[in-house]
């Protein structure tokens, strides 16, 4: 089984319980960064991993959203929500690593704590670039490792835990991976320590 299997099925087991154990986290801080997302978004919208849903009922009524996950149950989920808040949005099961739409599909992408459980993080954030349209938005709020030394030590030694339990990764340096993808427009600012942040690119190519 690769890596893309074992994670996808992680997360198809955690789906029942997936918003009780974050739940925490939405209450102090992550409920108004989605709202802050949501207000920057423009155009035809994709949101590359939506999970259980948990952007849908702050989604804008007058945008075209698809959204994406990989895990069918996460996508039973989110549909569940999109039925309960009223929000017209195409969901579709699909690998961000290995996305099945033309080029330069959307004007706006988004992602909300995902880039941890990429497998393969550039492979996923070349494919944004591709699908975004040239001078598209592309807005992320993503956690990352902490470049203070003791801290950065311990989500190294803690990583391959909570991989193996979670499935998502907490030692990720995604604008490192951001620049190794191909991304030059980028601006990056600290939500929480230097652990959560805002990142906006512009899709120049």
């Amino acid at each position: 089984m690769d890596s893309t299997e074992k994670i996808r099925k992680r997360y198809d087991r955690a789906a029942r319980f997936y918003d009780l154990l974050e739940s925490p986290m939405e209450i102090m801080s992550l409920k108004k960064w989605r709202i802050k997302v949501m207000r920057q978004l423009e155009g035809r919208v994709l949101e590359v991993g939506v999970g259980t849903g948990k952007n849908i009922p702050y989604y804008p009524d007058n945008l075209d959203i698809t959204a994406i996950d990989f895990s069918t149950n996460m996508l039973s989920k989110a549909r569940e929500k999109a039925v309960r808040y009223g929000k017209k949005v195409k969901r579709l099961q699909m690998d961000a690593q290995n996305m099945d739409f033309p080029d330069d599909s959307f004007d706006s992408v988004f992602t909300t704590c995902v880039f941890c459980s990429v497998p393969d993080p550039i492979k996923g954030l070349k494919e944004i670039r591709r699908v975004c349209k040239p001078d598209g938005k592309i807005i992320m709020i993503e956690h990352v490792r902490s470049e203070k030394a003791a801290l950065g030590l311990l989500m190294d030694l803690l990583n391959p835990l909570v991989v193996n339990v979670y499935g998502a990764n907490i030692n990720r340096r995604t604008v490192e991976n951001i620049q190794k993808a191909g991304f030059t427009s980028i601006e990056v600012r600290n939500l929480s320590s230097d652990i959560v942040k805002e990142i906006i690119i512009r899709n120049v190519k």
